[in-house]
């Protein structure tokens, strides 16, 4: 079991930044690959970005792709995403997810979930 928990999430303006964190309680974090998604009011949760348990590979939305950076530091069991130049369609609920296998863009390939950070972007 991998109980995951979002934070940094908020209320910025367009073109600010945040950095979202994900917490993750098992040991073996380092076996786990870890992904990003979001979702906005009325919108089904959609990919953001992931990366494997090493930290090589990594993918992205093309929506964020050159704004946002998944990165990961196993000796923290910490995922991250970093996200500059927000836009007001950013705006949702992140969360964060856990599959003991190679990253993926598919929501349903991930065994664990966090309970979401919410960030909204104001233009």
């Amino acid at each position: 079991q991998v109980q995951l928990v979002e934070s940094g999430g908020g209320l910025v303006q367009a073109g600010a930044s945040l950095r979202l964190s994900c917490a993750a309680s098992s040991r073996t974090f380092s076996n786990y690959a870890m992904g990003w998604f979001r979702q906005a009011p009325g919108k089904e949760r959609e990919f953001v970005a992931f990366i494997n348990w090493s930290g090589v590979t990594t993918a992205y939305a093309d929506s964020v792709k050159g704004r946002f950076t998944i990165s990961r530091d196993n000796a923290e069991n910490t995922a991250y995403l970093q996200m500059n130049s927000l836009k007001p369609e950013d705006t949702a609920v992140y969360y964060c997810a856990a599959r003991s296998y190679g990253g993926s863009a598919y929501l349903y390939e991930y065994n664990y979930w966090g309970q979401g950070t919410q960030v909204t972007v104001s233009s």
